[in-house]
């Protein structure tokens, strides 16, 4: 059975503003009160998943979720018309509009944790959608994340569908940008890395919140029918966490028998890679693929570099058996150090044979890069014929969502316009469009 890795990219939404929400994001926090541009945003996005299309790799698109929530706003107390609940937000409460307003589901690297088929003992791909319990923008997520992903991933014979973890802070669960599978290649089984920032212990940060318990890590294997020899767990270092590594994906990427990932990363790290090592011996005794790991040290690069470069948010892309690619964000380029350092890792003993640069400048300046905008699901041929298939990425569904874009998405969003009672409209509409383009009829409360 043939297998692959099909990236699920989230679309941009319409929504997307600058209001600095995320605790811990240090580009986040930067460009608060900016004035962003969702249509270029959007386009950025689109541009990059085509991209990867035309570079041979399986591409799904995410629907963004409909905003504002005028639900929770309604559960925080406002009432009365959806205009109204908007202007009455926005005089009493602008942060709890401004959640309600996120366009945040863009990254769908926390939408969800998956497992592959291989790795599962009952055989099919499991996902857990992210509480995102840290933060009120995200935590509102996984009320339209699950039903959506649920939507796309339908048949039970293949998917198995889980909750989201309690939303309680023992279960803190940030999705796939803290999770890597790591295999000789995809039809092979696969080493699950969960990677935490606390437990029960008192290593945690003391600046920023660790936004992944070692509860929930361990609880989402449990649901995943992970055996122990398919699953890993590893603490983050608080100090990483403190200079901006909110997720693991900023600062480790792996892909395939590939990991790379800075020394300042996890706790005790030279003792977990040398575990890692024998797991992988342990797991696929007789493949002559090597598990390669990469370490970027302080002299090459610092983990503040890494954090305002986004580096190690890049993409890993497969060309052929052997070499990848990395595809990284165009702020490498604006420091000499990255780009030394990329330099330094294509010229190693790794199968990173050349890297390309892509424009992601909206969804960068709050705080998310190439890896943050997509969740990866290792799929065979049977499993991938059962998906829904009009959100794959082809230039018919290309070519639609950018007239739709062109055609719904406002060119610029300050955060005042948040008060603008026609925004709210404009989304609907534009969100109602979308749905007939992917077949997804009923998707959004709104529709029902």
């Amino acid at each position: 059975m043939h297998y692959q890795e099909v990236n699920f990219d989230g679309l941009i939404g319409p929504s997307h503003n600058y209001a600095g929400l995320s605790l811990g994001n240090i580009a986040s926090d930067k460009h608060k009160g900016e004035v962003a541009f969702p249509r270029l945003a959007a386009l950025q996005g689109l541009e990059k998943m085509w991209h990867l299309v035309q570079l041979g790799q399986p591409q799904g698109v995410l629907p963004p979720a409909p905003r504002p929530d005028i639900a929770t706003l309604r559960n925080l107390g406002f009432s009365g018309s959806i205009d109204h609940i908007v202007r009455q937000a926005y005089r009493t409460a602008p942060h709890l509009l401004a959640a309600c307003y996120s366009a945040s589901t863009m990254w769908s690297a926390n939408a969800a944790t998956i497992t592959a088929s291989r790795d599962s003992t009952d055989g099919r791909i499991h996902f857990t959608p992210a509480n995102l319990t840290t933060s009120l923008h995200r935590s509102i997520e996984a009320n339209y994340t699950a039903p959506m992903l649920q939507r796309i991933f339908n048949d039970p014979a293949y998917f198995c569908h889980h909750p989201p973890l309690p939303s309680q802070s023992n279960f803190a669960d940030e999705g796939a940008a803290n999770h890597t599978r790591l295999c000789p290649d995809h039809s092979h089984p696969g080493i699950n890395l969960f990677v935490y920032g606390r437990d029960n212990s008192n290593i945690a940060p003391r600046v920023y919140p660790a936004r992944q318990t070692r509860e929930a890590c361990e609880a989402i294997a449990r649901q995943h029918l992970l055996p122990s020899g398919n699953r890993l767990l590893a603490q983050q270092k608080p100090e990483a966490i403190d200079q901006g590594v909110f997720h693991n994906d900023v600062i480790c990427v792996g892909h395939r028998n590939f990991l790379m990932l800075h020394q300042q990363t996890l706790i005790d790290q030279e003792q977990l890679l040398r575990t890692l090592r024998e797991q992988w011996r342990q797991l696929n005794p007789g493949t002559d693929q090597p598990l390669i790991i990469t370490e970027f040290s302080d002299k090459i690069l610092t983990v503040s570099e890494a954090v305002s470069s986004y580096l190690f948010n890049s993409q890993l892309i497969s060309q052929g058996d052997q070499n990848m690619r990395l595809l990284a964000p165009t702020n490498c380029l604006q420091s000499s150090r990255v780009l030394a350092s990329i330099e330094w890792l294509i010229q190693g003993d790794n199968p990173v044979s050349d890297v390309e640069y892509v424009d992601l400048t909206q969804s960068m300046n709050n705080g998310g890069g190439p890896a943050c905008l997509r969740l990866r699901v290792p799929m065979n041929d049977a499993e991938l014929s059962t998906l829904h298939p009009a959100v794959l990425l082809d230039f018919s569904l290309y070519s639609q969502l950018k007239i739709w874009i062109n055609k719904h998405y406002r060119e610029e969003l300050k955060p005042d316009d948040l008060a603008d009672p026609n925004l709210p409209l404009e989304i609907e509409t534009a969100l109602d469009d979308l749905t007939n383009i992917i077949d997804l009829p009923k998707l959004y409360p709104f529709q029902v």
